[in-house]
């Protein structure tokens, strides 16, 4: 069995500017979340920080709050909106909610399918 991937950094999907405005937005959102949570998993965010689904992780309702807020994030900052939750994320085998690299990963792959 594979592990999943970890770095996301060096990924090259989509511009670069691209990436660095999602990955930014992500932060924003997951630091409003940890001002309520207090996880000191939480206060340093870059691409590797876990999000869900290990010991370091938030709950399924906090899973929920962030991926709302990021929706509305999201089409605020770039002006086209995304579906962060569907049955195609629920069923991916490595979840794209696991990390902050995870789910820029998957806001960029959504915004590039938008705009087929």
């Amino acid at each position: 069995m594979r592990n999943p991937p970890r770095k996301h950094a060096a990924r090259a999907q989509g511009a670069p500017d691209l990436r660095q405005r999602v990955f930014e937005i992500v932060k924003s959102a997951v630091l409003r979340l940890n001002g309520e949570l207090q996880y000191e998993s939480l206060r340093e965010v870059n691409e590797n920080t876990p999000i869900f689904g290990g010991a370091e992780s938030i709950d399924s309702l906090s899973l929920v709050t962030l991926v709302v807020e990021l929706e509305e994030d999201v089409e605020k900052a770039l002006e086209m909106s995304v579906v962060l939750a569907d049955a195609s994320a629920m069923s991916q085998r490595w979840s794209p909610y696991r990390s902050v690299g995870s789910l820029v990963d998957l806001i960029i792959t959504r915004l590039k399918n938008r705009n087929g």
